[in-house]
């Protein structure tokens, strides 16, 4: 279970966050909304370890998180420009986890072929993300990120930027691969149809 408790953040002298609380439980989906600029992605970035906070706590199974460096923590992050690694081929960004943990190369050959047929992309292995379309690389994001079975997946608006038959397409398949996966995960999007569908419930930052 995830616990934010009042976190404060600033930015110079705007204020971003003010004393923000909010819970995930295990295996709920969470949709954070609201409007551009009103602190959607900080929070996320706070959760994850990439954006320091003034005031508050940040706690995954009651242990704080404050100590612990981004990396050392088991979330996974997936951003709205995808943040591929342009030197890899497509089984090469989703195996990076892998690799990173020390799996044998027979494992991670097997959990990328899995990973790629669950998010549509089995056979392209060897591709270069160069060459991907825009929904073709956020899907290796998802499958990136869900590599190393994080025990919270957090999705940075990750449908932007493609054209709303795709978009409508993977807000049901993001929807079905969190399920099928049992992921934790908070989805920030400033679409409140898109949130309704992926999520179990939707949280108004406003609200917080």
């Amino acid at each position: 279970m995830l616990e934010v408790n009042d976190v404060t953040v600033h930015f110079g002298e705007r204020l971003i966050l003010d004393r923000v609380s909010l819970t995930v439980d295990q295996g709920e989906i969470v949709a954070l909304a609201g409007p551009s600029g009103s602190g959607k992605s900080t929070l996320l970035r706070v959760v994850a370890g990439l954006q320091p906070f003034e005031t508050g706590t940040v706690r995954w199974n009651g242990e704080d998180q404050a100590s612990i460096p981004p990396h050392r923590r088991s979330f996974g992050f997936v951003f709205q420009d995808e943040q591929l690694f342009p030197h890899l081929s497509v089984a090469g960004n989703v195996g990076f986890g892998l690799r990173m943990a020390k799996r044998s190369r027979a494992d991670r050959d097997m959990d990328v072929d899995e990973l790629l047929d669950l998010v549509g992309l089995s056979g392209f292995n060897t591709r270069a993300v160069t060459d991907l379309s825009g929904g073709e690389a956020k899907r290796v994001a998802l499958a990136r990120a869900l590599a190393p079975r994080p025990a919270l997946l957090l999705l940075d608006e990750p449908l932007t930027g493609i054209d709303t038959d795709l978009h409508d397409r993977l807000v049901a398949e993001i929807r079905g691969i969190l399920r099928s996966t049992s992921t934790t995960a908070i989805h920030v999007t400033h679409d409140h149809a898109e949130a309704k569908a992926i999520a179990d419930r939707v949280v108004d930052l406003s609200d917080l």
